[in-house]
Order: C-alpha cells, then structure tokens, then sequence
C-alpha cells in the first residue's frame, strides 16, 4: 500500500487538545501549551545560532531601527503593536497563549542562544538552519493548535485565515515575503536562512496542522 501524505491544512486544526476558549484550557491544553511555546522559542534560536540571516520580521524590525535610530528591541516591541493593530479589523483576539507567548518565548530564545554554540563549518550552519525551521514549525503548530491566543504575528495569520479563508500555508508565506522585503528596503539584512524561513515556514506549520488533525482528532 502507498504511503499516502496529507495535504497542508488550510486552517489551524480543532484537535483533542484544542481548548473550549481563549481563556479556558483543559490540563492537556496547558500541557501542549508550554510545551509548543518552549519548542517555538528553541526553533528560533536555533535559526540565530545558524548565522545565515534573520527571520523576516526581525529583518524587519532591523530595517526600521536603521531607519529610525532605536534599539532592535524597541523597533521588534513598536513592529508588535503595529501588527496587533491588523487584528482589530480581523476580529482576532489575546488570549492565555497571546501573553504566554510574550512571556516565554524571548526567556527560551536567550537560554537557546546560550546554551547552543554557533557552529564553524558550513555544512553544521545548514543543518542548524533546516533544524530551526522544523522546530520553529513544530512549536507553532503545537501553540496554534491549542486555540488558546495567538502571538502578534501569527494573529495576523489566523485572522486572515478565519476572515478570508485562504490557506494559512499561502498566508504565511506572503506575510512573511512582505515582511523580508519591506526590511530589506529599509536596510535590514537579508540572509539566506531569511530566504529558507520565507519560502518553507508557512508550508511546515501547514503540514504539522494536518498532522495533529490526523493523529488527534477533536472527541467533539
């Protein structure tokens, strides 16, 4: 018999541990939870420790702090509120995940970077960059599945997913080509882990959406 491999989700799955409400989670929903938003964070800094170049949104947020003359953490925490106010059309909403994501992913980020060296040889850079993307994914898939509040940028994602039902994985990709290009512009260095994020990010997170609606369907 073939092996058959699903198609990407269109939408963020309903699943067994997907929770009733943005502010009311089931102990497997807190579970996966934190769980996704620690693996987000180390997909991340994973990606950083590859040194092939940012994710969009921070080349974005480089771009403006070029522009303007702020700190990198000034420009991300200014480029957050402005994509949160893309939500308000979209009737996207903060919930538990939305302020869990604040408060764990920067800390799991930092711990990464640390604990993770910066490999030498070209050859371990790309394979740290691939793993970062899987993993980066991964973790967003499993945070997103919860339902439970998305961070501002995935926010910007669902909600055009939930206003205009387009794919998520086509979504992505555009937000995220938009957000390279519009930081490049700026002055924002592009790198080729930029290039890989841009082109395999939305499709990954997808393809894991599709994975958890197969192997734990919603009892409901």
């Amino acid at each position: 018999m073939a092996l058959r491999i699903p198609s990407p989700s269109r939408a963020v799955p309903q699943v067994r541990w997907s929770a009733s409400s943005y502010w009311r989670l089931s102990p497997l929903s807190w579970v996966v939870l934190l769980l996704g938003l620690v693996i987000f964070g180390i997909g991340e800094g994973l990606l950083v420790q590859s040194h092939f170049g940012a994710t969009p949104w921070t080349v974005f947020a480089l771009g403006l702090a070029h522009q303007t003359g702020w700190s990198i953490g000034w420009a991300t925490a200014c480029t957050s509120a402005l994509v949160m106010l893309g939500w308000i059309p979209l009737r996207e909403r903060i919930g538990v995940g939305s302020i869990l994501n604040a408060a764990i992913f920067p800390f799991v980020l930092d711990a990464t970077v640390t604990i993770v060296p910066a490999p030498h040889s070209v050859v371990a850079r790309i394979a740290l960059m691939v793993a970062g993307l899987l993993v980066f994914a991964l973790g967003a898939s499993l945070y997103l599945s919860t339902r439970s509040g998305p961070g501002p940028r995935d926010g910007l994602m669902t909600g055009l997913q939930k206003r205009f039902n387009w794919p998520i994985a086509w979504i992505r990709t555009t937000l995220e080509a938009l957000a390279m290009t519009a930081g490049w512009l700026m002055g924002g260095t592009v790198g080729l882990g930029t290039a890989l994020f841009v082109l395999g990010i939305g499709y990954f997170i997808a393809m894991y959406f599709s994975l958890w609606r197969h192997v734990a369907p919603s009892a409901a």
